[in-house]
């Protein structure tokens, strides 16, 4: 419920612009533009070092100022409308992974039931949403639509503070299709897609899952990743104690 009494509470009460701290707007102008150009700047994501199975990866914009502060207030703090601005960054992820290809059904990374709850939604599932219908608006086809199909198969710890190596082994066989669902991949492809990648260790779970019940993932898109040149040394993303979304 955290979300909707926050979506209450923002028409009675004064907020502050997710990524400036300006008054009396849940993101000014001046941040909606910059997230505007951030997704048009899409590049192609190699974490360093790139787990087996990872598909290709494209981000909308680096993990950074506006876009890294927009992505915390949505997912940690609730701010559901901050949805449809990241929708459009992670759309622009999707054109850059399938140039001129159209678009494809978008599988959302699954979160952990218990971060559901808490949070009162499924952040990356509504950004996902907010993508397709950004994708649908511009005209790039029915295609352009979200297949939850993934679940969460056993409780996985939090990503945070953990190394490429921990990660890649707190995921492994974590990620299952949900039970019928099988019926929809079978032959399909698709694109998964999430709000953040480092290690990629998630993605590449994510892929596996997918192949296993026999659909095929084209690539993955994100909003964001750490790095200027997208390039990821996870290493010292880790080390340097950069904030992340909890659950990634």
């Amino acid at each position: 419920m955290q979300g909707v009494w926050r979506e209450l509470a923002g028409l009675i009460l004064p907020v502050a612009c997710a990524g400036c701290g300006r008054p009396r707007t849940e993101l000014c102008g001046e941040c909606r533009r910059a997230l505007a150009r951030d997704g048009r700047g899409a590049r192609r994501v190699r974490p360093r070092p790139e787990p087996a199975g990872l598909p290709r990866v494209w981000a909308g914009a680096p993990y950074a100022d506006e876009v890294r502060a927009v992505l915390l207030a949505h997912k940690e703090r609730g701010a559901l409308r901050l949805a449809g601005p990241l929708g459009e960054v992670l759309a622009g992820a999707v054109r850059g992974l399938r140039p001129g290809g159209g678009p494809l059904p978008l599988v959302p990374v699954p979160s952990a039931r218990r971060s559901v709850a808490g949070r009162g939604h499924d952040p990356v599932r509504r950004i996902a949403l907010a993508a397709a219908g950004a994708l649908r608006k511009a005209g790039e086809g029915a295609g352009a639509r979200v297949l939850p199909v993934l679940r969460q198969r056993r409780p996985v710890a939090d990503q945070a503070g953990l190394s490429a190596r921990q990660r890649l082994v707190n995921v492994t066989g974590a990620v299952e299709v949900r039970g019928g669902a099988a019926r929809l991949l079978t032959g399909q492809p698709v694109v998964l897609v999430d709000d953040l990648v480092t290690t990629g260790a998630t993605l590449a779970e994510a892929a596996r899952a997918i192949t296993a019940a026999g659909g095929r993932v084209t690539g993955a898109a994100v909003v964001a990743a750490p790095g200027s040149a997208f390039e990821i040394d996870v290493h010292r993303a880790v080390d340097r104690g950069m904030e992340f979304p909890h659950g990634r």
